[in-house]
Order: C-alpha cells, then sequence, then structure tokens
C-alpha cells in the first residue's frame, strides 16, 4: 500500500511538471514567433528605408492599402481665411494653383499672376479660377501682398476669377524636430515639410471648384493660350488611363490632375509631409495609383522665371528648354483607334506616335503594302497633318518609301473597323510629311488615315509622331 502510494505520488508530479513544462514550452514558442514576426518587421523597415532612400518606393507593394482608405476621399477638416475675392459661384474648366511665401531675395509672384491673365483669351479667362495661397506666417507680409494683388488685379477678383486664402499656422502640423532624410540640413527639413503641407492645404481647398487641376510655383511664366493646348491634350487623351500629365519638365510646375483626386493627394502629402520633397512625392502618387510612366507633353506651356529660390534666396538658374512662348501650335489630335499589320519592336506600340509625348512607334523592317491606320471615331475635317518618322539617334529608321491617305465609308466590326475607300494626299520626303488646307483639298468628311509603305526597306521604322488638325472640333 505504502509502495502504490508512492508511485500515485510520483504519477501527480510527473503530470504537473508535463503541463509546467509544456506550458513553458508554449511561452518560448509564442515568444520566438513575435520576435520572428518583429524581426520580419524590421526587415521590411528597412527595406522601407532602404527604398525610400533612393526614391523608389515600389508601387505595387502599397497600391492596395493605398487605396482602401476609404478617408482619403474627404476633404481635410480646416478653416480658410479669405484674403481676397469670394468663393465661385459656378465650377470652371481649369484651376490653377499657386502656393506663396515670403523670399529674402525677389518676389515672382505679382508676375506669375499677370502672366497667367495676359496670356490667356477672354474666352479662355471664363474657364479659369485661379487660387493663391499664401502661405507665410508673417501677416505683415500677407497683408502687403493682398494689397498688391488686390491693385493690380482688381477686375479679375471682382470677376470671380482670383481668390487669395490662407491658413492659420495653428492648423499646421510639427515641423521643428523633423527626420532628417537625406542628411538634410534641419532648416531645409523643415522648408520642404512645410511646403508639403501648404500643398495639401492648397489641394483641399482646390478640389470641388473645376474639373481639372493643375500646380504652378509662384515663379512662373506661361504660354500664349495655355488653356487651349491643354484641352486639346486632354481630349487626345480621352478613353485613356492616366493620373498625372505633365506641362514642363521642372519641379511642381504644370502638373495636372483630374479634381477628383485632389482629397486624395492632398492627404498623400500630408500623411508623408516630412520624408521628401513635393515633387518625389508626387511620382510616387503617379505609381501608386498606377500610371508607371510619365506623361509629359511638349512643348512645355510653362517656364521657371525666377532666379532666386524661396529657400534662403539661393542662386535657381533652371530653365526648361522644351517651353515656347508665342508659337505654340499643339495638334488636336481627336480619339482615334490605332492599328497596324507592322511587326511591333517589343513595347514601342501604335499608340506611341499619336500623341505629342514623347514617344514612338517602332516597328521591324516594314514591307511594301504594310500601313499604320488611324480610325476615328468621329468623322472630321483636317486643316493640316504632319508626320515625322526617324529620331535624331536613330536617324536612318524613317520611311524611306511611303505615302500618306485619308479615307472615308467606314465597314466592319468596331475593333476591325476600316475605309472602304482612300484618298492618296502626298508622299513622304527624307521620311517626313505635311499639308496644309487639307479641308480644302478633301471634299469628304475624313473617317481614317494611314501611312501606306509603298516599297519594302531593310530598314526598321521610327514614327516618331503624328500630329492632326482639325478645322472643326469633332462633337460640332
Amino acid at each position: 500500500r505504502y509502495n502504490l502510494k508512492y508511485f500515485d505520488k510520483m504519477r501527480c508530479l510527473r503530470k504537473r511538471s508535463a503541463v509546467s513544462f509544456l506550458g513553458i514550452l508554449v511561452v518560448c514558442l509564442l515568444f520566438m514567433n513575435l520576435y520572428i514576426e518583429d524581426g520580419y518587421v524590421l526587415e521590411g523597415d528597412k527595406q522601407l528605408i532602404r527604398e525610400t532612400a533612393t526614391h523608389q518606393l515600389n508601387p505595387e507593394r502599397y497600391v492596395h492599402s493605398f487605396k482602401d482608405l476609404s478617408n482619403f476621399s474627404g476633404s481635410i477638416n480646416i478653416s480658410y481665411r479669405y484674403l481676397a475675392g469670394t468663393p465661385l459661384p459656378r465650377k470652371r474648366y481649369l484651376t490653377i494653383g499657386l502656393s506663396s511665401v515670403k523670399r529674402k531675395k525677389g518676389n515672382y509672384l505679382l508676375e506669375t499672376i499677370k502672366s497667367i491673365f495676359e496670356q490667356s483669351s477672354y474666352e479662355e479667362l471664363k474657364e479659369i479660377a485661379v487660387v493663391v495661397q499664401l502661405a507665410d506666417f508673417d501677416s505683415a507680409w500677407c497683408e502687403g501682398m493682398v494689397q498688391d494683388i488686390s491693385q493690380k488685379f482688381a477686375h479679375h477678383i471682382i470677376a470671380g476669377r482670383l481668390i487669395v486664402i490662407h491658413v492659420p499656422e495653428e492648423y499646421y502640423p510639427v515641423l521643428d524636430g523633423l527626420k532628417r532624410n537625406y542628411n538634410d540640413p534641419e532648416d531645409r527639413v523643415k522648408f520642404r515639410s512645410k511646403q508639403n503641407v501648404d500643398y495639401a492645404f492648397l489641394l483641399n481647398f482646390c478640389a470641388n471648384l473645376s474639373d481639372y487641376y493643375v500646380m504652378l510655383e509662384d515663379d512662373v511664366r506661361c504660354s500664349k493660350n495655355f488653356l487651349t493646348a491643354v484641352k486639346k491634350v486632354i481630349t487626345s487623351r480621352e478613353g485613356s488611363y492616366w493620373v498625372t500629365l505633365e506641362f514642363s519638365k521642372l519641379g511642381y510646375i504644370g502638373k495636372l490632375y483630374h479634381s477628383h483626386d485632389l482629397p486624395r493627394l492632398a492627404h498623400f502629402l500630408l500623411m508623408f509631409y516630412q520624408e521628401m520633397p513635393c515633387d518625389w512625392l508626387l511620382i510616387h502618387f503617379r505609381g501608386l495609383l498606377a500610371q508607371k510612366e510619365v506623361i509629359r507633353f511638349k512643348p512645355s506651356l510653362f517656364q521657371h522665371m525666377g532666379y532666386y529660390s524661396s529657400y534662403k534666396g539661393a542662386e535657381n538658374k533652371l530653365k526648361d528648354d522644351d517651353f515656347e512662348e508665342e508659337s505654340f501650335d499643339i495638334p488636336d489630335n481627336p480619339p482615334a483607334n490605332l492599328h497596324t499589320n507592322m511587326n511591333v519592336f517589343e513595347n514601342y506600340e501604335a499608340s506611341k506616335a499619336y500623341s505629342s509625348i514623347d514617344e514612338y512607334f517602332w516597328g521591324k523592317a516594314p514591307s511594301t503594302g504594310d500601313f499604320y491606320g488611324i480610325v476615328f471615331e468621329k468623322p472630321i475635317k483636317i486643316s493640316k497633318i504632319k508626320v515625322v518618322t526617324g529620331t535624331e539617334d536613330r536617324q536612318n529608321d524613317i520611311l524611306h518609301h511611303g505615302a500618306l491617305e485619308v479615307g472615308e465609308k467606314i465597314v466592319g466590326s468596331k475593333k476591325g473597323r476600316q475605309c472602304t475607300t482612300y484618298l492618296r494626299l502626298g508622299e513622304f520626303k527624307n521620311g517626313n510629311f505635311e499639308i496644309t488646307d487639307v479641308e480644302h483639298k478633301v471634299l469628304f468628311d475624313i473617317n481614317c488615315m494611314r501611312i501606306l509603305v509603298t516599297k519594302s526597306q531593310k530598314e526598321w521604322l521610327i514614327i516618331r509622331s503624328i500630329s492632326v488638325w482639325t478645322s472643326q472640333t469633332p462633337n460640332q
């Protein structure tokens, strides 16, 4: 009996020991799991830091979580002070946003506003609104600028196309003691971080004022009739997806957005305001919304004219060498379906020739009878056509023997539409083709246009640009 009690006692001890051991083991495994997970998180953070440091945040990695942030579609809850002007009585086609601060040297804001209005026709002025945000905390400077703006542009303020606003300092996040990414000095970090917040507040204000929004800096000169050029480009991109269209290659100048994207962009700039300069953030924003490539148009519509930077008055002589102020003549390129029977090289597809973007179509050596076809969505009247083949780097990849034709009477399904009859307008010379007064030479409304290869060539073919000017818009 004593032995039985002893064995029972030993079994109980072993059970208790086993339970304790298992409990300790479970706790250890949990801690190990947490440690491993933390390690993965830490590695993820390190990877993010590495990507940010090289300006290469991976859009595909963050796009789903970014799109799931539903509160990005709402406006930021802040109060704006109207320093000049009143809320717009009606929605416009385009809002032009400017944010300005006191500079140590030079001030170009008044010249920029003047250029916007002077370079616009009376009809164009009816479709634009200009919003100037005075983003300096120096109230005396703001009052002085408002007085100057009100004196020089009183009729534009009265007409409801110029508004001057200000956001009180109390709405700004912390601007001191921020992360010193890229080893920037503290004052530089503070300057660029505040600039991100300035732009976020400006975008937030402009979200419902118009269909489209373009950001300019406060030291910019505009090309003549820039709004008409912007409208032509937007029309030519109809049916295609885009987030940002660029009309200058410098900084935050001439970047165009759909107004419905502005709240999300404003939240984005606020979320990462201390991470990097705004023009870098904009690249990531575009990528997160699945526009991988830059869509920039030439010639540029806006030129940087400031000599001194708003940061410490440093010299800033940057110029956009693609800018043209007077002789600007952008094609209409009405919506169309593009197709070719040539052997396309890699991703240099047909669509890349039919725009003002710095891209091109590239096909392998074409044969007699090969063609590049354009089928317009609606019949049009054409005033001018210009086609350029080859590039500076590949001057022999031109159309050596070819003709340009226009057609009427469309047949076939939506995917295989083509014209039944064509009229030849002329031959290519040295790889180029240009013709004017087409509406006087062609008596019918044009449904199609095609570039026809009339003799086989060994060289490959680059169609650098196809430009079409209409004598009336497609919807008239």
